[in-house]
């Protein structure tokens, strides 16, 4: 688990030199949407990046489930957030297989997420 919080964090490095070089970003709290239940691995590693990103950034970085209906519920408040950057989706395999799954998804994960980066990788 700390191999990968490790990876998560390092993956995210690119991100915060641009960040702090934009000085403008972040000006205010950032939102991690998980769309799953707390308390599983996928809510744990969202959490433990938002800690590590609150630490880089000097700016809250909150976690908020929003699990329901294979992950659209929480994806679909997304995609209708302002395009700004303070509301990031923790996207997961259930957002790749939705689009085959239902007909008449709220939202297109390709037209409406600019996917940011991978956090980890895990076996199935």
């Amino acid at each position: 688990m700390k191999n990968t919080v490790l990876l998560a964090c390092l993956a995210m490095w690119p991100c915060m030199s641009q960040a702090q070089t934009a000085g403008a970003y972040p000006a205010k709290t950032i939102r991690i949407v998980v769309p799953y239940a707390p308390g599983g691995i996928t809510d744990r590693l969202a959490r433990l990046v938002g800690q590590k990103l609150t630490a880089a950034w000097s700016q809250q970085v909150v976690v908020e489930n929003r699990p329901g209906a294979a992950t659209n519920l929480g994806s679909e408040l997304v995609a209708k957030s302002p395009p700004d950057g303070y509301t990031l989706l923790w996207a997961g395999i259930a957002n790749t297989v939705g689009p085959a799954l239902y007909k008449n998804l709220p939202y297109d994960p390709l037209r409406d997420f600019a996917w940011v980066t991978n956090m980890a990788k895990v076996p199935v």
